[in-house]
This record gives C-alpha cells, structure tokens and sequence, in this order.
C-alpha cells in the first residue's frame, strides 16, 4: 500500500520503502490531485495549478507527460475519467486525512484515551504542510485550512489534560498558543482555566481583560457567551469550573445522541451544502478571471456572463454537473434512513440542498427510495416560484402553495427541497434553472420570504424541526440564501447543529449568534458516527 506523507516536505512510501519523485513539476501534480482525492479533477484545473495565467504552448503535453511518470507510481489509482483524471485512495493513506479521521475520532473518547489519540494525530506532523507548494495560490487553502485545525487539535489536548487534572504544566503551552492566536476565545479560555486551576486567579482575570481588550481592537466585538460566563465564575471564586465549550466548541457523545434521537423522531431537516470550488476555479480558468480576486463561485459566474454571456456559462454548468462523481457517504446515509423512519411510524426526511447536481436524488435512488423533488426555478415566466417533480412524472409548478396538500406528503416519502434549483439539460426545461450568478443571488433574496412559495406541509415541517447544516461557510452565498429566506436575522426554533472540518472565527460567530451547535468535524467522519448511534449499516457511511 502506498502511504502518502503532505504534513511537511512530500514524501511516498510503499511496502518496500521510500519512493523517489521527480522534480518540482511532479511533486505539484500529485499534491495537486492529493488535495482532491477521490474527485474528478480537471485537466484545464490541473494546467492552472501547475502554471497559472500564463501556461506554455506545450502545457497539455508536459501534463500528459507528468500523469504518465505518476502512473509508473501509482499504478491503477491514478486514471482518466472525463473531463479530467482521478486519485484514489483510502483515508489511512493520506496522512492529512488520517490526522482530520484521528481528530474526529478523539472527541467521542473520555480524557485520557481522547488525550493518546490527539497526541497521535499531532505526532503526523512534520513541519510546516505542504511545504513544497505552500507558495502556489492552488495550495493557499489547504495550507491554511490544515494549520486551523493543528491548532484544533492542540487546543482539544490542552482541554482533556486539563480534565485530567493538569494545570501548571499547560500553561507555557497554552500561553504559546495565545500569542499564535490571539482571536481564538477557547484557548484564552483554556489558559484562564488552567491560571485558576493553579491558584492564580488574578492572572486569570487579567487574561479575560487581555481577551477583551484583543477581541474589541481588533474586531471591534465582545467575548462570546462561554468566555464571559467563565469570567463570572473566576469572579465568583467557583471551585467546580468547567471547561469553556458552550455552543460553537466541538461536539462531544451528549450532542451526538441528540442528534441520532432527533433523526430518529423525523424531526430534523438535513441541510446539504456543496464544495463549489472546483468548478468557481474551472470557470475562472475557461473565462479568464483576474487572480487578483478570491474565485468565489458568483462572483465568477457575474464575470462570465458579462464576458461571453449567460449561454457559455450555463453551457459550462451544465457539462461540469454531467460529470458530477458517485453519491458521497453522507448521501447513502440519508438515504439509508426511509426504512428505520418507516418503521418507526415517524414523517419521512425534508432534505435541503444547494447543489446542482443529482447525487442525492441518485443515492435514494440506489437505496430503492422514492422520493419527491421540489426545485426552485430562478428564469421564465414562473421565475421566483418551486416546481414539483413526483416519482416517475413530470414537473408542474406549483402556483398556489396553500392549496397544494396532498400532492406533496412527508407520511409517504422523503422530499429533496433544492434551493439553487437544479441544471439538468435533459429534463423537463422547467428544471433546468438555476441561481448561480451575483445578479441572480441579489434577485432571490430581495423577493418575499422563500417559505412563502413553499406548499403548506413542507413549510410547516421548516418551522417545526431541528437543523443539521453540513458543509457551509460564511462567505457561502448559498448558506446566505437559506438563511435569509427561511428565517431572516432570527435564530433557529429548535436546537439545531452545524458540521464543519475548519471553521474560522467568523463560521463560529454566525452559528453562535443563531445559537447553533456547531461541530469541528470532517462530514464523512460525523455522519459515519451518526450511522453507528442509529444502527445502520457502516457501509452506508463509510
């Protein structure tokens, strides 16, 4: 088995020992692949990775030519699959991807084996990751979304030795941690826990002040609830102080069992995020977007549409959904769930989503599931309403939301609500209408609330369930749309729960202020632990 080494210089290693690679160029490339592995990567996105603005004439062929020295490598992991080519390999191999399983694996263990397991995924490390492209703009995410959660991980295992009972021995630790994260209120939390715990509780209350002080100059806001909270009980001299987790920390075992039991009851909305980055840099690339500007998926869209106009640009849509991969884990976990809610005698699932594709639909499909689709349709003449697409039929719009009952039945089966609409080329014309351009995202959000044009029974289900938002980011537009078309600037009305591998600061401010849970946790890690609380197949996850 070939193991793949990204948490420092790039190293290969098989069975039999170290693999030499070549020059810069090849150690790019696979890097490049590595950091989508598993997904359909595409050539004109590899020829950008590797020379940027300005590819040589010879690009395609030196390309060609890379591919073929990696595949005497690689062998049958690496092939061509339309538009692009393909890496596969399992979690273990990768010791990115092995450290992010480790970190996910940690919070569901008690202290001291959670402690051992941190130690382990730190001990991955070996220097700065992705050290041999950490100056290549394709790399920039990654790095620094790597770096967020070493730090993560340091801060868990600050928090179960603290649980363990140590205090003095973490506090140069967690002093250097401050100084390299000064924004981050859990570990000034930590360090004030640790200052107290060690009998210096006025050096405690001068790290709140430091906190405070940092957090009003530099961002111009307050400690968040968890960090003041700990500040009154230092003040209070309360000797049974907790660690700060409070809501936006990690999700520990409690949170899990209340999500599986929610899901259980039908009463959570799964809310389905999509990485669209792969195709805002395919776009960027095909349209020749400025670097200069971050490749996010509207802003890229605006540029091409006043480029070369809307035809190229759903054109492009269009061929990259055709070539959308298989359905993920967390697709054939949701659709694992119809039989136990049948069972149960519970509402069948309203499943959100933002993507254009079909993946999901397509996983139910697989689990032998039928299902209905509710897709928004963004140009037309029934712009700005949902069209219904049972089993089997054909799409019909729904013009009057509070008559159209019985169509639509959460008694009878799962529906997919797609926000963004859907491109699908070969179906009825109606589906294929989606919102992806600035102008099309200012549109939907200034018309009336979304809810509103939704049939009764599915907008009374948004009101009344939990939330579980998987995949979303701040600067998502599409997270953006749901939340200000379903509830505006107010919180959701029942607990609710977020999952993110790196969540920055501002993805813990959002969620904190809508007074959501939120989990620092890969999603195919976090969904494969709720397959396991409610007894599914592991397949279904895995």
């Amino acid at each position: 088995m070939t193991r793949f080494r990204i948490l420092g210089q790039l190293e290969l290693e098989t069975d039999g020992g170290g693999v030499q690679l070549g020059g810069q160029r090849q150690r790019a490339l696979l890097i490049a692949l590595l950091l989508r592995a598993n997904e359909v990567v595409p050539r004109d996105v590899l020829i950008d990775d590797l020379w940027g603005d300005e590819p040589p004439t010879h690009a395609v062929t030196a390309l060609h030519n890379g591919l073929s020295q990696l595949r005497k490598i690689l062998g049958d992991a690496l092939v061509t699959r339309p538009p692009g080519y393909i890496l596969s390999v399992e979690r273990d191999q990768v010791d990115a991807l092995q450290f992010e399983d480790l970190l996910a694996q940690a919070r569901a263990q008690e202290p001291a084996m959670r402690a051992a397991t941190l130690r382990e995924a730190l001990g991955l490390w070996r220097g700065q990751p992705l050290v041999d492209v950490m100056y290549e703009s394709f790399a920039s995410h990654a790095v620094l979304r790597l770096e967020e959660l070493r730090v993560v991980a340091r801060e868990d295992l600050a928090e179960a030795e603290l649980e363990l009972g140590s205090s003095d021995a973490l506090i140069p630790e967690l002093e250097r941690l401050v100084a390299e994260s000064p924004m981050r209120e859990r570990v000034w939390g930590l360090l004030m826990l640790a200052l107290y715990r060690s009998g210096r509780q006025a050096d405690a209350l001068e790290a709140y002040q430091k906190a405070r002080q940092t957090l009003l100059g530099e961002l111009g806001i307050e400690p968040g609830p968890a960090l003041r909270e700990l500040h009154g009980a230092v003040i209070r001299q309360e000797v049974e102080v907790q660690s700060p987790r409070g809501h936006g920390s990690r999700s520990g075992a409690g949170d899990l069992s209340d999500v599986v039991a929610a899901l259980l009851g039908g009463r959570v909305v799964p809310v389905l995020g999509e990485d669209s980055e792969a195709f805002a840099l395919r776009l960027a690339e095909r349209f020749r977007y400025p670097r200069t500007h971050p490749p996010e998926l509207p802003r890229v869209s605006q540029y091409a549409a006043a480029i070369r106009g809307y035809g190229p640009l759903y054109d492009e849509l269009r061929e990259f959904v055709a070539g959308e991969p298989e359905p993920t884990a967390v697709h054939g976990f949701f659709a694992s769930l119809p039989p136990l809610l049948r069972a149960r005698g519970v509402p069948q699932q309203l499943l959100v989503t933002t993507s254009y594709g079909t993946a999901l639909e397509r996983a139910f499909h697989a689990a032998g599931e039928e299902i209905d689709v509710v897709s928004y349709v963004a140009t037309g003449r029934n712009r700005g309403k949902f069209c219904h697409i049972p089993p089997g039929g054909s799409a019909r719009v729904i013009d009057v939301p509070n008559t159209y009952a019985t169509e639509l039945s959460l008694d009878r089966r799962p529906v997919v609500l797609k926000m963004r609409g859907q491109a699908d080329p070969s179906a009825d014309p109606t589906l294929d209408s989606f919102v992806v351009t600035e102008d099309d995202y200012i549109d939907y959000l200034v018309r009336a609330d979304v809810a509103s044009g939704l049939p009764v029974s599915l907008a009374a289900a948004l009101r009344r369930s939990h939330f579980l938002f998987l995949g979303y980011t701040v600067r998502d537009w599409s997270l953006r749309l749901v939340l200000g078309r379903i509830w505006g600037d107010d919180a959701v009305a029942y607990r609710s729960w977020a999952v993110h591998p790196s969540p920055g600061l501002a993805e813990h401010e959002l969620w904190r202020r809508l007074d959501v849970d939120l989990a620092e946790t890969p999603l195919e890690v976090y969904v494969k632990a709720l397959a396991e609380g409610i007894g599914t197949p592991a397949e279904s996850a895995a």
